[in-house]
């Protein structure tokens, strides 16, 4: 009878020895908590960073089929409600907006109806940096494209005389292309005459399209682990003058 009392109690588990199971359990806890924490973080930073480059080449190609979808038309300025003005090529150029008539819009994407895209650079979020905002109106033809043109008048910057056009308006229906950049500039390639070399202007005036648009964009703060906006450099290759006076032509030149 003793000798079984005794192998009872030999079999039995002390509080110590419960006590250190349940510490490696909770160790054993923790330490899959943590690896579970260390996979999501780096998953959720690569979701972000896929995201983000994502973004930026899109915002590339919207860019790039927004100029290609170019349309060479005119419009009947007005100096004044119900005064007609002269009638002009329909482009707007400056170093912080550009206006065009597009084939291409974010709504309707490549085969939708014509549109007017009205780019405008305007201050980032609290006043850090710089965004690239695009809105789009319908084109309804020279006469409607004439209420963005108000006659004719020299550049702030005392240049020669050129189209005028009314300040782009920003608001709820404005789409951000761009976003957190430091800079954001629009210059143009102006062909000059036959046998001189190409120059990037920063206000287009003449009564032609430009040869290509240059969108120079730099982000306020690099990351080198992502894609970053860079400066887009894109053709213009539809050379048709609507201008009753001048030839059609068609190039890829």
């Amino acid at each position: 009878m003793k000798s079984t009392k005794r192998g009872h109690q030999a079999a039995g588990v002390t509080l110590i020895e419960l006590l250190i199971a349940v510490l490696l359990l909770s160790l054993l806890s923790v330490g899959i908590v943590l690896t579970l924490r260390v996979a999501l973080s780096a998953m959720n930073k690569s979701d972000s960073k896929l995201m983000a480059n994502r973004r930026v080449s899109s915002v590339e190609r919207i860019l790039d089929q927004e100029v290609e979808g170019i349309m060479p038309v005119t419009a009947d300025c007005q100096a004044r409600p119900g005064v007609r003005g002269p009638t002009l090529m329909f482009f707007q150029g400056e170093s912080q907006s550009m206006r065009l008539a597009s084939t291409y819009s974010l709504q309707q994407g490549e085969r939708g109806i014509p549109m007017i895209l009205e780019f405008q650079v305007i201050p980032g979020e609290a006043e850090q940096g710089v965004r690239l905002v695009v809105n789009e109106r319908w084109y309804t033809g020279p006469r409607g494209a004439g209420l963005y043109c108000i006659g004719m008048g020299a550049g702030s910057d005392g240049g020669p005389p050129g189209p005028v056009f009314a300040p782009i308006s920003i608001g709820p229906e404005s789409f951000v292309l761009a976003d957190k950049l430091a800079y954001c500039r629009f210059s143009f390639r102006d062909p000059r005459d036959l046998g001189q070399t190409p120059i990037w202007v920063q206000r287009w005036i003449k009564p032609v399209l430009p040869t290509a648009i240059r969108i120079e964009m730099a982000p306020l703060a690099p990351d080198l682990g992502r894609l970053q906006p860079v400066t887009l450099t894109l053709p213009v290759h539809v050379t048709r003058l609507p201008l009753p006076t001048e030839p059609y032509e068609n190039t890829d030149n």
